[in-house]
């Protein structure tokens, strides 16, 4: 079996290596993604994020495995919440902090966490989750929490432990969709007149709006972006995470070209942008900002003309980000997210446990009266049948 290791930086990690191992569809996890949080110092010791990368290495160097983790001093960032957990370990004495986070830092999208070289031994899907949970008695965690996992099962994890916990967001699907007119077609009356309304408003209010894609993105629009985004970020959750150079090093790097911003002026002068990122067959909504209150701009900047750009290139998904029951009415569905723990209280382990387990019934039966009461014809689908087979999986 190859040696497990944690390595302190992504700068410690050969890029090609963990690429191979992560996959190039999902932009977040690529080296020059998670590289680039370190180097801007976003996701750094002085934020809380303590850089603890899993690699495994076969004898001869070969990297075959590997997971972002971070050793975390808090709980911000996450997007799947256990300030309860830590509040109750807490009155009765615990320490919980720190932990290990296996994510990818400020970035609610589900992927890989688990990447597997091709030729990855028999076995080391299991091994390292073990390792993972050995790393919290070598670095004085009290657990590990791997969020926001796809593309692999949670088997391996649940095989050694750990309990599963399910959550879920808005994503908008292209059923085939040849124009927005088309997509427009397939919606109740209320909810297409309701889209239409709002996105004349728009085209009345005198605003330029652009989709820059790659080298369109300048300096300049990241300088108006940050400054957007710190507003918004700073009235919500009371710190900005993603520094300035973080943009930069982006658009540098060999992800540049799938960045996607929508660009929004008014005469030249900036009014709010959106930032999205082009990875496989999806379009991801990463986060937005705006310098004034415009009515309807934060609709059509970060769904409209996300669900434009998908529908023209004919990708298969927008993925919207976290929270934002609204996006149901302008058809976003909800998708099941996963996620899985593990505490080293078996006390608190078997609380979470009983927890969680219940959670799941209510979130899925959330997902299907959202559903039920959502904004297609009765005679059009969408994501049913989906969310319908991630009940029978994940709940019963």
């Amino acid at each position: 079996m190859p040696s497990i290791h944690l390595a302190g930086a992504m700068a410690d990690i050969d890029k090609a290596a963990w690429d191979t191992c992560m996959g190039t569809d999902n932009p977040f996890v690529r080296h020059a993604f998670l590289e680039a949080l370190e180097r801007s110092g976003s996701a750094v010791p002085e934020t809380g994020w303590h850089p603890r990368h899993m690699v495994a290495t076969e004898d001869d160097g070969k990297v075959v495995a590997c997971a972002p983790m971070y050793l975390k001093t808090h709980s911000y960032g996450e997007y799947v919440f256990d300030w309860g957990w830590a509040e109750a370990y807490t009155r009765a004495g615990g320490r919980y902090y720190p932990k290990l986070q296996c994510a990818v830092p400020f970035t609610p999208v589900a992927g890989p966490r688990l990447g597997l070289h091709p030729e990855a031994p028999a076995g080391l899907a299991d091994a390292l989750p073990a390792a993972m949970i050995e790393a919290t008695r070598v670095l004085g965690a009290s657990s590990v929490h791997v969020t926001f996992l796809g593309d692999i099962s949670a088997e391996p994890f649940e095989r050694n432990g750990f309990v599963r916990r399910l959550g879920h967001q808005y994503h908008w699907h292209n059923q085939g969709y040849d124009s927005f007119d088309h997509f427009l077609a397939a919606l109740s009356s209320r909810k297409r007149k309701q889209i239409r309304k709002e996105r004349a408003a728009m085209a009345a209010s005198g605003l330029t709006l652009r989709t820059l894609v790659g080298d369109d993105v300048k300096a300049r629009h990241w300088d108006a972006f940050h400054r957007f985004h710190q507003v918004v970020v700073d009235r919500k959750w009371g710190s900005a995470y993603l520094t300035r150079d973080f943009f930069d090093m982006l658009s540098a790097s060999e992800l540049g070209g799938q960045v996607v911003l929508i660009w929004a002026e008014d005469d030249g002068e900036p009014v709010a942008a959106a930032f999205n990122m082009l990875g496989g067959d999806t379009l991801y909504g990463r986060t937005w900002g705006a310098g004034r209150d415009v009515p309807f701009l934060h609709f059509e900047a970060c769904y409209y003309r996300a669900l434009d750009f998908a529908i023209v290139h004919g990708l298969a998904r927008v993925e919207a980000g976290a929270q934002g029951e609204h996006k149901v009415a302008r058809g976003y569905e909800p998708v099941a997210t996963h996620s899985v723990h593990w505490l080293a209280d078996q006390g608190l382990h078997q609380a979470v446990a009983r927890a969680v387990a219940a959670e799941r019934l209510s979130v899925a039966a959330h997902m299907m009266a959202v559903l039920d009461d959502g904004p297609f014809r009765q005679n059009v689908r969408g994501g049913l049948d989906q969310c319908q087979e991630t009940v029978k999986k994940n709940v019963v």
